[in-house]
Formats: C-alpha cells, structure tokens, sequence
C-alpha cells in the first residue's frame, strides 16, 4: 500500500507541476473519500494544500466531521457558508418560474441537491485561482464508473486521484494514512437533502459495485443497474459533444 499511495502523491505532484499550480485544494464533506484525499494532498504539497469546507442548507454533523478530518490531516482549512448563497438564488429562480407557472415542482428536490454541488464548485475554483491551485476531485471507481456525482458540480475538477480506488480500498487506505475511525465508517452521503444516503439513491450497495469493478460474480438484477447506471452517465465522463467538421 505504500508504493501506490506514494505512487499517487508523486502522480499529483507531478500534476501541478505540469499545470503551473503551486498547490492543491479539496472540498472536505466529512466523508471517507474527501478525508482520503486531504491527507494525500497534504502529503504531496505540506505548504501548499487546502481543506474548503463548504456547508450549504447541511447537517451540522457532516461540517463537524469535516473540521475532524482538516484536525487530523492537519491541512490548513477555509471555511465558507454557502446556505445564503444558496437560498437567494434559488428562491429568485423558483419565484421567476412560479410567477410564469413553469416551476417544474416533481425536479425540484434533485435540481436544487446539485445546485448546491455546483455552487460548491465554483467556490472551490475561486478559491483555487485565488492560490494558483489545482482542485482535486473525490470520486471512488463506483462513483466514477455510476456516474454518481454532479456534472459541472462535484464533477468539476482538475484530477480525481481516487477514480482507479475501490470503495474498499478508499477505506484501507484512509486507516493507513491516519482518517479518524468513525469517518471510516460514516453510512456514505453526498449530503443533498435530510436523510439520504448514497447507496439508498443508487438503487445497489458499494460492496457490489466494487464486486463487479473487480471481475467477480454478482447477482443479475446488480449487473444490470449497474451497466445501466453507466451507459446512462457516459457523457459525465466526456467532453460537450459537437458537430461533424462541414464539408
């Protein structure tokens, strides 16, 4: 484990370098992936490295779980609310098309979870520009494979170190390197709305997402979800299409 966790410290090193950044910064959510990543940006630039925590409309324990994880990577942390943010302007969009009876009330829950994940971004990349940084994505291989994260959001970023990284290995990792036990073991959330929980929104556990990266036999109904989860998520994992060249 440690020549691959070296081996990908070098890899972002390297990155930065290659990109003209001095450093690099995470958004810390107080899960396992973004407390996996803080401790690896640490650790490639000890100067140079940032925890952003950005609580917007949050559980007030994932913002505690997140100051955990920035106490014990020890990286330098900003902390920026973005509930205010969050609230006026999605009240001035909702208001606008409410008085022109277009506000589309059955999309309202999953359009303002990743209004959020984007006002997070750009957050991320004004802070980013700001140190002349590099912003460092958090997705596991399940995550990256599902498409389970937020185009233009949480997708965002510059690099996504943890994309070849099972959910399991995220775990045995994150024990390595020193993330606190119960962040390890924290039920996985991306924190959109009260109660939700990642596996609950895929429709299928992180244990047999990682079975299937691996080659292993599942049952039918999990293949299934899980290539059409994929098919249905490829253009997050491409650039913006554009026409044939005119002849």
């Amino acid at each position: 484990m440690d020549k691959k966790i070296e081996f990908t410290v070098d890899w972002l090193k390297a990155l930065a370098k290659n990109a003209g950044a001095t450093g690099l910064l995470v958004g810390v959510s107080g899960g396992v992936d973004s407390a996996l990543t803080a401790f690896l940006i640490k650790k490639a630039f000890p100067d140079h490295s940032l925890g952003v925590i950005l609580p917007c409309d949050s559980n007030p324990q994932d913002r505690e779980d997140a100051l955990t994880v920035v106490k014990a990577a020890k990286l330098k942390h900003v902390e920026i609310d973005l509930t205010p943010t969050f609230r006026t302007l999605s009240q001035t969009v909702r208001q606008e098309l409410e008085n022109q009876d277009e506000w589309n009330g059955e999309k309202e829950r999953l359009s303002l979870a990743n209004l959020k994940a984007r006002l997070r971004m750009s957050t991320l990349y004004l802070l980013a520009q700001n140190y002349n940084y590099l912003v460092v994505g958090t997705d596991n291989a399940a995550e990256w494979h599902l498409g389970y994260f937020t185009k233009y959001g949480d997708g965002g970023v510059d690099c996504v170190p943890l994309a070849n990284l099972t959910k399991g290995e995220v775990r045995r990792w994150a024990a390595y390197v020193g993330v606190p036990e119960h962040i390890i073991n924290k039920a996985p959330t991306a924190g959109l709305w009260p109660g939700q929980t990642d596996e609950e929104e895929m429709g299928i556990t992180y244990e047999m997402v990682d079975r299937y990266l691996e080659g292993k036999e599942i049952p039918e109904k999990d293949r299934q979800i899980i290539e059409r989860l994929h098919k249905r998520s490829a253009h997050k994992r491409q650039m913006p299409p554009k026409p044939p060249v005119f002849k």
